[in-house]
């Protein structure tokens, strides 16, 4: 398996709490090529479930955080980081510009993350979403599956709207957990632009939803080169 990886070119959006650990995951396995994108920096509320996040990295941009991280674990890696929020027009470039065998969705943001699922599905590369990790503390309740029977994820249930005004009903592989946060910790507040509200992380969900995210991608290209 290891050696079959090592032609792979994988793309990594995002890299919080599930984006860290899972681009992390995927550079451990020996994938020979890898880009990854976020354009945000360290805030020290993220120790709690990112593993860039230390406070010797406070402030730092999370993409150069873990690139450093990432050659460090391997050397020979072909690495491309890129310090962006993409938007739809981005996107598109990048996918056009490059060859990837497969695209990872660990976006927070709803509308990049159904852009990039939609531009990975018109060019027909693989690729896999994480959902909603927010709220959750049972990892016996994670899912891997189709997003057509993702249920009882408010993220899922945004995503799958939104991709069916492009024709897109099925054929996305997500991972998401069905399980029902307390409602009672929600907290409606400004600082959670774009988003309306926030709500706790646990710190070992993240990583497991990340986890789980980079066998999908390390299973599939590894079957798809034995087949």
């Amino acid at each position: 398996m290891l050696t079959k990886l090592l032609s792979k070119n994988v793309l990594v959006v995002g890299l919080g709490g599930v984006g860290g650990i899972c681009a992390e995951m995927i550079a451990r396995s020996s994938i020979g090529k890898m880009t990854i994108v976020d354009g945000d920096t360290i805030d020290l509320s993220n120790c709690n479930r990112q593993i860039a996040a230390l406070h010797s990295t406070e402030k730092m941009h999370k993409v150069e955080v873990m690139a450093q991280r990432i050659k460090d674990i391997n050397p020979d890696i072909e690495l491309t980081a890129i310090n962006a929020f993409l938007k739809e027009e981005q996107i598109a470039d990048l996918l056009n510009k490059n060859t990837f065998d497969y695209v990872v969705d660990c976006i927070d943001t709803l509308s990049s993350k159904v852009f990039l699922i939609k531009h990975a599905v018109d060019r027909k590369i693989p690729v896999v979403s994480s959902l909603g990790a927010g709220g959750k503390i049972d990892p016996s309740q994670i899912e891997v599956t189709d997003i057509s029977k993702s249920y009882q994820c408010n993220l899922a249930r945004y995503v799958r709207k939104h991709l069916h005004q492009f024709g897109i009903y099925e054929g996305v592989k997500v991972v998401f957990s069905p399980e029902i946060p307390d409602q009672s910790k929600v907290i409606v507040t400004e600082k959670a632009f774009p988003k309306k509200s926030i709500i706790g992380t646990i710190s070992y969900m993240p990583a497991i939803f990340g986890c789980m995210v980079a066998s999908v991608v390390i299973r599939d290209l590894n079957e798809k080169e034995t087949t």
